[in-house]
């Protein structure tokens, strides 16, 4: 079936993408593996190439697109090769919304620019060791000083993604303490510059899966921030967080589907090339019918990655979609992408195929955005349930 989702202009930039990936990324990717992260002049080749400021508006160096699209373009293309561009999707997935939104004028002249070449990073610390989900839990606390010209920033972050390398993190942290009726007020967000004194990256960690972004623990002591580099109003950022959730789960679906339509493409490649038995893997009744399943289930989630990527651009995805779109697709990937690797046997299970590590990469987006079960709950909620 025809997909309608996109269109010339979207088409255009994913033969941008692909040949980038090809010449700037495939080369290098066994490098950045071992290394543990993207070298930081990758990210000013993207940045040079345009994909920090898609979003961005033209007055701050940017192409003012409104569509989510475009990333969603990227997703599809990293997948398809196996590959990803490091930590750099947190900059612009995940930051950039709340830069976009929340930022005052003189803030966005003075952060965006820079966002948009890749001169300056960004990163987000939400979770804390031993709070996971309940981001109303955070410990981390920001007090003002008594002269009111800066904020004193004092705990712990964990599991932040593009910490290592990251100029600039939107650190959430409480400026004032919660109450028995409302445990989610007084959070609100600090763009933290990473040279403040007292401000330290402790263990890089070492994940299952990922393996090009650099995942870090943080840790602030007494780290001094100005006033004015508060994103929009105290005490109000877990609304904040709230409001760009349903993108950000949708960001996790378009990947989980993306490396699922991935997995049945390195598969089939695979078994019309191996062979047991005397004969090709594909020539099997087994493999053809389990391959089948899969095609079908790529395509299922296909249509609801695109019905949510039209909702989106509408102004229409409601947190109960991006929860239910979430949940379907990552579950479901997981099944797909488990299949695809049986197919290769044993050499599934070797690291230098790239089934091996979407089979890595793909575990974690059932835990990261709200796991599967937090889905569950928002999807029953708006169930009535």
């Amino acid at each position: 079936m025809r997909r309608t989702v996109f269109n010339e202009d979207h088409e255009a930039f994913r033969e941008t993408i692909r040949d980038f990936i090809a010449a700037e990324v495939v080369p290098y990717y066994d490098e950045w593996r071992e290394a543990g992260q993207a070298p930081r002049e990758f990210y000013k080749k993207l940045g040079e190439l345009g994909v920090f400021g898609i979003e961005v508006p033209e007055e701050y160096g940017g192409a003012g697109e409104t569509s989510f699209k475009f990333n969603a373009v990227i997703t599809e293309e990293t997948a398809r090769a196996g590959v990803s561009f490091g930590g750099s999707s947190v900059h612009t997935a995940l930051c950039l919304p709340y830069l976009l939104k929340y930022a005052n004028e003189e803030q966005k002249r003075r952060w965006l620019p820079s966002f948009v070449t890749g001169d300056m990073m960004t990163a987000i610390a939400m979770t804390e060791p031993g709070t996971g989900s309940d981001l109303a839990g955070m410990k981390t606390t920001a007090k003002l000083s008594e002269d009111g010209t800066h904020y004193v920033l004092n705990g712990a972050k964990t599991f932040i993604t593009g910490g290592v390398l990251a100029d600039r993190v939107l650190v959430c942290a409480r400026t004032a303490p919660p109450t028995p009726e409302d445990r989610r007020g007084g959070i609100s967000i600090l763009v933290v510059d990473t040279t403040s004194e007292g401000y330290a990256v402790g263990r890089k960690l070492e994940k299952l899966g990922l393996k090009t972004s650099d995942t870090a623990e943080l840790s602030f002591t007494d780290v001094k921030v100005p006033v004015e580099d508060l994103l929009g109003e105290e005490g109000k950022a877990f609304g904040y967080l709230a409001h760009n959730l349903p993108q950000e789960r949708l960001g996790i679906a378009v990947g989980a589907y993306a490396q699922a339509a991935a997995a049945v493409r390195f598969a089939t490649e695979y078994v019309r090339d191996r062979t047991v038995f005397g004969q090709p893997v594909a020539s099997f009744q087994n493999t053809k019918f389990v391959l089948a399943d899969c095609k079908s289930e790529v395509d299922a989630m296909q249509a609801v990655v695109d019905r949510a990527l039209d909702a989106h651009d509408a102004g229409e995805l409601t947190a109960a979609d991006a929860a239910s779109a979430k949940l379907f697709t990552t579950e479901r990937a997981a099944v797909v992408i488990d299949r695809c690797l049986q197919l290769h046997g044993g050499y599934g299970y070797m690291m230098e195929y790239p089934i091996a590590r979407l089979y890595a990469d793909t575990r974690v987006n059932r835990i990261y955005g709200g796991t599967s079960e937090v889905m569950r709950s928002i999807v029953a909620k708006s169930m009535g349930l």
